[in-house]
């Protein structure tokens, strides 16, 4: 993915834009022709499912909650929320969590090499409000509660092995996840207002059993250098965020995703996206709504997010317009894709097939606005490469 090393924001639909770090309002930038239309083209009618795409794209339902997943005995858990995709032969795996509490966990649906569903299943139990959570590059799933003191669990998307609970990555507020595997970390969010940014360091790169968690540090500024802190009791008996001083806080961590030396972080209270270069220890803003000076803003509700293989970002709105929008590597920002009719729902768990010819993703609530009615699709297209 192509590091986007200055915010430069062009805003389709707007009229502002940002030029090398510095907020550049009334910019001379011109919007399209057809407003919001990004790389993929504006969003056509809603398809039978409700959902606006750009022309080529199509949507189908794989699972609903409360109801069995294709032809297996398998019922779909409510609230799905943060999402990833596994390769499984010439298949693949989608796993989802649970965001309900008590009793969130996580669920997995296995496709062939065609995309027909050849089973679902259990991966995790017992757990509370499953939020988001993120990949290993040793293929398991990080599964993060996000209730105060909450822990990281970690399983196994087959199914076979049963999850372990990894107290060393501590206990606060969880998010998400990302793993960084150059520097042999783990990036962590925090959903509070007042939250910090963490990576946990284990003391052997694939067991997850022990190690250190640190906490950034840096100025209250939105760029600049940063430091890592270790924070001296990850078991939460007082706040990690309260224990270093000079902690840098960020408003409502959510989605996390790394590729490339970055790690790309959203943060929902100020409606942000920021960018972590790690090899330079550096952070900047990648989005930031603020910059929209007249016009309305392509993206609120910053949640979810992945990254495709075209150095794409896709950001999963809580709420907002319920788009997925894009965010490209010469950050245009534009919707992908809007689900109608589901305004009390949110969009959660955007991931690519390893292909990268499918995203699957979910509506939380669904039409009802319950979390009992939580809806989760696979969209197809002709994905930039």
């Amino acid at each position: 993915m192509e590091r986007r090393s200055l915010l430069r924001a062009a805003v389709l639909g707007g009229t502002s834009a940002a030029l090398g770090g510095t907020l550049w309002r009334g910019a001379a930038y011109a919007a399209p022709a057809q407003p919001g239309a990004g790389p993929y083209g504006a969003l056509g009618s809603p398809d039978a499912n409700g959902i606006r795409l750009p022309s080529g794209f199509t949507s189908r339902v794989i699972a609903r909650s409360g109801q069995r997943v294709g032809s297996t005995s398998y019922t779909w858990h409510n609230a799905p929320d943060g999402g990833a995709c596994y390769a499984d032969g010439t298949g693949w795996i989608y796993v989802s969590n649970s965001e309900i509490n008590p009793s969130g966990g996580a669920s997995a649906v296995r496709f062939s090499s065609t995309g027909a569903i050849t089973g679902a299943y259990r991966i995790l139990s017992g757990t509370r409000q499953n939020c988001a959570g993120g990949t290993t590059p040793w293929n398991t799933w990080l599964s993060c509660e996000e209730v105060d003191r909450g822990y990281v669990y970690e399983t196994d998307p087959w199914g076979v092995k049963a999850a372990v609970r990894r107290d060393a990555m501590g206990r606060f507020k969880h998010e998400a996840a990302a793993a960084d595997p150059v520097r042999r970390v783990v990036y962590l969010t925090e959903d509070v207002t007042d939250g910090c940014f963490y990576r946990f360091r284990p003391a052997a790169w694939g067991d997850l059993s022990s190690g250190t968690l640190e906490v950034m540090v840096a100025g209250s500024g939105t760029s600049g250098p940063v430091t890592w802190a270790r924070v001296p009791d990850p078991t939460g008996a007082t706040a990690t965020r309260n224990q270093v001083s000079g902690a840098k806080r960020f408003n409502g961590g959510e989605g996390c995703y790394y590729a490339d030396d970055t790690c790309w972080f959203t943060t929902k209270g100020d409606n942000r996206v920021w960018q972590y270069n790690a090899a330079a220890q550096t952070i900047e803003l990648a989005y930031d709504d603020s910059l929209v000076t007249s016009g309305t803003a392509p993206l609120t509700g910053v949640d979810n997010v992945t990254g495709s293989s075209s150095g794409d970002l896709f950001v999963a709105e809580d709420g907002g317009s319920m788009e997925i929008c894009v965010i490209t590597p010469t950050d245009v920002v534009a919707p992908f894709l809007r689900v109608d009719g589901q305004s009390g729902s949110e969009i959660t768990g955007p991931a690519f097939s390893p292909d990268g010819t499918r995203l699957y993703f979910s509506s939380q609530r669904g039409t009802s606005g319950s979390s009992s009615g939580g809806i989760t699709y696979e969209v197809r297209g002709p994905f930039r490469v």
